[in-house]
């Protein structure tokens, strides 16, 4: 396609959202729900279907070499599509936002003020990998009364493909428009570059991704952005502490799952606990193949654990996100050196105290300038679908707007509205 033939087809798909979205806004609750659970029936219907066209997605993707966990991340397994169509049917059953008043105030001239919530309008969302992401984003974008224009990877072109059309059908057969959820379906670099230039008809960019897509989205777009770059979480084991416990705990944060952005990246230990929790945990660590990176006093403490895979941390250490089984390691002096260490390094994400100290965790809520805020959890619980959201557009470690898990409310804004009889200021 020439620059000419994207700007056209990325014009056309925003005018297409722009008038959508005026009827998403006024859709009923019954319509949106209708479309929900139409979707989740033919996800379901459809499987063989979805599952052929990922297939060839799957098969591209390691002909050209793609690393094992992005091809991991782009399979539709039995498990993923069932979770796709229940994450619409819960997204279903969420209370609907829009239309929602609160705050009202009667004013001393008589009127009553208070605010009304609505959509945002069109969103654009571009993203990498998880085909599954094309229904989180279509079910929020159809409860939130939204349009959205979806630019997935190149990697997982035929899995959207096949999910979008699913999506149109159900909002067809609620009654409600079919643009109201568009899918670019060139994979030309250049499309992106438009999307995120026209706020014109996009009042809000969402990337869910690779930091370097997220660099790239937030140095280029004209359009506001909600977005995280990175996942540096920290797991901080207090002076005070259940021993059994942070094992449990930290161990799951950091090995659950290593490619997700809520996985712990940095263990911070009270030295205090150095001696008894890093034997502890060095020998879950060492059993399932995670390289420590730790500092002098960790070290000095893992080196006795026979087949541990042991390296002495660099500075880059402490800010790393690794997404693999490695961890960074370090013994601090006092809870006040490992929130400062948190707010130095981390990537204000998600981060965890473990801790029987109640004043200790309250301190570390209160100062830790994070999203996500955790005492004695692990931190893979920050995610929209645990936190009750339904399914997650993203995480937002931006202050405005939105923060942490995006779900309904994070697509949605406030106004003012005023009731009066006949008031008049004077």
């Amino acid at each position: 396609m020439t620059a000419a033939d994207i700007q056209a087809t990325m014009d056309h798909l925003g005018a297409a959202a722009r008038a959508a979205s005026t009827a998403m806004a006024a859709a009923s609750t019954a319509a949106k729900n209708a479309a929900l659970l139409a979707l989740a029936r033919e996800i379901r219907a459809q499987r063989p279907a979805l599952q052929a066209a990922n297939a060839q997605d799957v098969s591209a993707a390691e002909a050209s070499g793609l690393a094992a966990p992005m091809v991991d991340r782009l399979r539709l397994t039995d498990k993923v599509v069932e979770q796709m169509a229940e994450g619409c049917e819960q997204v279903a059953q969420l209370p609907d936002p829009i239309g929602e008043l609160t705050n009202f105030k009667r004013r001393p001239s008589g009127i009553t003020v208070g605010q009304m919530r609505v959509p945002l309008g069109v969103f654009g969302m571009v993203y990498e990998s998880r085909p599954n992401v094309t229904i989180d984003a279509a079910s929020l974008a159809i409860k939130s009364g939204n349009a959205a224009i979806l630019r997935g990877g190149s990697e997982a072109i035929h899995s959207n493909l096949a999910l979008w059309q699913l999506v149109q059908k159900a909002l067809v057969e609620a009654g409600l428009p079919a643009d109201a959820v568009q899918l670019v379906q060139t994979t030309d670099r250049a499309a992106v570059g438009r999307l995120i230039a026209m706020p014109e008809y996009v009042d809000v960019i969402i990337p869910r991704g690779g930091k370097s897509l997220i660099e790239r989205i937030s140095r280029e777009a004209t359009v506001p952005v909600i977005k995280h770059l990175d996942g540096n979480c920290h797991v901080y084991i207090d002076a005070e502490v259940d021993l059994e416990l942070a094992v449990k705990v930290t161990d799951n944060a950091k090995t659950q799952k290593y490619s997700p952005c809520n996985a712990a990246e940095s263990l911070l230990v009270h030295e205090r606990q150095a001696g008894a929790f890093l034997l502890n945990i060095g020998m879950v660590f060492a059993a399932k193949g995670v390289e420590m990176r730790g500092d002098a006093t960790a070290l000095s403490v893992l080196k006795a654990m026979p087949g541990a895979k042991l390296v002495e941390a660099t500075e880059a250490d402490w800010s790393e996100e690794y997404l693999a089984p490695v961890i960074s390691i370090k013994v601090v002096k006092s809870l006040d050196e490992a929130i400062t260490h948190i707010n130095r390094y981390g990537s204000h994400h998600t981060d965890a105290i473990l801790t029987t100290n109640h004043p200790n965790a309250m301190r570390f809520l209160r100062e830790v300038d994070s999203a996500s805020v955790m005492v004695n959890a692990s931190t893979r619980f920050a995610d929209g679908f645990e936190y009750g959201l339904g399914a997650e557009i993203g995480i937002s470690t931006d202050k405005f707007h939105a923060r942490g898990p995006v779900g309904l409310e994070g697509l949605t804004s406030l106004k003012w509205v005023v009731f009066g009889q006949g008031e008049i200021r004077s």
